[in-house]
């Protein structure tokens, strides 16, 4: 697998072709605890729906990439989406993507997309996190108890060099007295980009409301629940999560070709399409 170096750190990566001209590139950001091993094949299968170019990579700390360089800290999503993730897509020539987050991925997409610097032309959630819930606390706790008396270590191991740090880092900064605060609903009203929203009704880390408050802040969200279907709605539900995507990426791909159309035809006769 390739590496590519950003701030002086190496972060291994995966990058699919397009498959088809005039759509715009898929950012697939992991989970708490994955990696570009754990997507498994649903990067290849989105870029085969969709026909778009996927890339995807595992964040320090994580997968084969360089460790950590200090402990978390409440802002960890925060750091990355602000910090990590734009010179990442510049170093790779990544222009006015698709994010597609799961869980602390789809947090860290959210995040990144309200900045006002952000040029990202739709946001796909599967499971995120906007506040700190009870029932994620939960299972977060039973998380670290599995950890400690099954073969899970050893299951981890087989998609991080380093599992133990893996899981440490994120269920430790999860369940700090500094963590219980973290909210960031406050950035929802600045997504100005379509969204769809994706979470499973039996979901072991949250409620409902995760998604619910999206659609209450930002103005362009079309909301997935989707039954039978627990914190993994890629894993759980590959199809009406990969039929859901395709739609999307239709819808902004669309709105994409009528904007370069548009300029095309304008004063400055300009053409933007998707990179």
């Amino acid at each position: 697998m390739p590496f590519i170096e950003v701030a002086g750190r190496r972060l291994e990566y995966l990058r699919l072709p397009a498959q088809r001209g005039g759509r715009p590139p898929l950012v697939l950001l992991h989970e708490g605890l994955g990696s570009v091993a754990m997507w498994r094949d649903f990067p290849a299968q989105v870029a085969a729906a969709t026909g778009c170019s996927v890339l995807v990579w595992s964040r320090l700390g994580y997968g084969n990439s360089d460790p950590l360089p200090a402990r978390r800290t409440a802002r960890y999503m925060h750091d990355e989406a602000h910090l990590g993730l734009p010179p990442l897509l510049s170093a790779l020539h990544i222009e006015r993507p698709i994010l597609i987050g799961h869980s602390d991925g789809g947090s860290i997409a959210l995040l990144h997309v309200a900045h006002p610097t952000a040029r990202v032309a739709g946001v796909v959630v599967l499971a995120p996190h906007e506040f700190v819930e009870e029932q994620a606390l939960a299972g977060i706790r039973r998380a670290g108890e599995l950890y400690a008396t099954t073969d899970w270590p050893q299951r981890l191991a087989r998609f991080h060099r380093d599992p133990d740090a893996v899981f440490r880092a994120w269920h430790d900064i999860w369940l700090a007295p500094e963590f219980r605060a973290w909210d960031i609903t406050d950035c929802l009203p600045q997504i100005t980009c379509p969204l769809l929203a994706i979470q499973g009704c039996e979901d072991e880390y949250a409620t409902m409301r995760q998604i619910e408050c999206i659609a209450e802040r930002a103005p362009d969200v079309e909301l997935l629940a989707l039954p039978d279907c627990r914190h993994s709605p890629h894993r759980d539900q590959p199809r009406a999560v990969i039929a859901a995507i395709a739609r999307f990426v239709d819808r902004v791909a669309a709105a994409g070709r009528v904007a370069q159309d548009g300029r095309t035809n304008g004063a400055h006769g300009q053409p933007a399409g998707f990179a």
